[in-house]
């Protein structure tokens, strides 16, 4: 998946909070659904993840949804990022 693993940086609870409140609502999605397999449970935590990067606004980004903010530091600083986003329109159904 070429995924890089990088730390929060000392004192920084902010950040560290909004993992944990992801965290948190993955929790409540696996604790509230009943799936019928386990590609079943891989859709849904897929579906949840681009519903949260695409369409719930987030306090900490200027109630912005993840990958609006995204874009916006992509075309202010390209030289941070390697990669483009990818945004999907429309809802999740």
């Amino acid at each position: 998946h070429d995924i890089d693993h990088r730390l929060i940086p000392i004192r920084r609870l902010p950040t560290n909070g909004m993992v944990e409140r992801f965290n948190g609502r993955i929790a409540e999605v696996l604790a509230t659904t009943r799936f019928k397999s386990a590609e079943d449970l891989f859709q849904t935590l897929n579906r949840y993840v681009y519903f949260y990067n695409h369409h719930i606004p987030q306090q900490s980004l200027g109630h912005q949804a993840p990958v609006q903010a995204f874009k916006e530091w992509q075309v202010r600083q390209p030289e941070l990022l390697n990669r483009n986003v990818i945004n999907h329109s429309g809802s999740d159904t």
